[in-house]
C-alpha cells in the first residue's frame, strides 16, 4: 500500500479523479479518456531519476563505502564523496566533470606510531605527532597514503 502511495499520480483535468501515471492508457485517463500528454512528459524525466539509483549504482557506493571503512576513513567524509558523485551525475552541469579527487585522514596504527615517518610536505622525519593521509583519485586503482608532520599538520 505504501509503495502505491509513493508512485507519480495527478488530478486528470477531465473527471478530476486521481490517476496514477502508470495506469494511463495511451496518454489518456483510463475513467473519461482525457488526454494527459503534458503528464505522461512528466513521468518521462521521473523514470529516468528512478534509473540512476539502480541496483548498481547502490552496489557501487556500497563496496566504495567499505572500501573506505575498511582503510579506516572517516564515514562522513565518504559519504560527502558519494554525496558528490550522485548530484554531479543525477544533475550534471556542462564542461564539469564529477569530483573524483579525495583525501581522507586515517588514524595511524601501532606500527605508524613506533617507526619514523617522512613527512610529504616538508621532507623531514618525525616519530611522534603528525596525520596519516590517504589521497588518490577514484578514476585509478592506485591510492596514496602519506604522513604529515605536526608542523604542516
Amino acid at each position: 500500500m505504501t509503495s502505491r502511495m509513493l508512485a507519480p499520480h495527478t488530478t486528470c483535468p477531465g473527471c478530476q479523479e486521481e490517476v496514477f501515471l502508470d495506469e494511463l492508457v495511451r496518454g489518456r485517463c483510463p475513467l473519461c479518456g482525457c488526454t494527459l500528454e503534458d503528464f505522461v512528459d512528466q513521468a518521462g524525466d521521473m523514470d529516468e531519476m528512478i534509473e540512476r539509483s539502480d541496483f548498481s549504482w547502490l552496489v557501487f557506493n556500497y563496496f566504495l563505502f567499505k572500501k573506505f571503512d575498511e582503510l579506516g576513513a572517516s564515514p562522513l567524509q565518504v559519504m560527502q564523496l558519494i554525496a558528490g558523485l550522485d548530484e554531479c551525475c543525477l544533475n550534471p552541469v556542462a564542461g564539469e566533470f564529477p569530483r573524483t579527487k579525495f583525501e581522507f585522514g586515517l588514524p595511524m596504527n601501532l606500527s605508524d606510531r613506533v617507526r619514523p615517518k617522512k613527512c610529504s610536505r616538508c621532507g623531514k622525519f618525525f616519530f611522534r605527532g603528525g596525520g596519516k593521509v590517504l589521497s588518490g583519485d577514484l578514476t585509478s586503482p592506485e591510492f596514496e597514503i602519506s604522513y604529515i608532520c605536526s608542523r604542516d599538520h
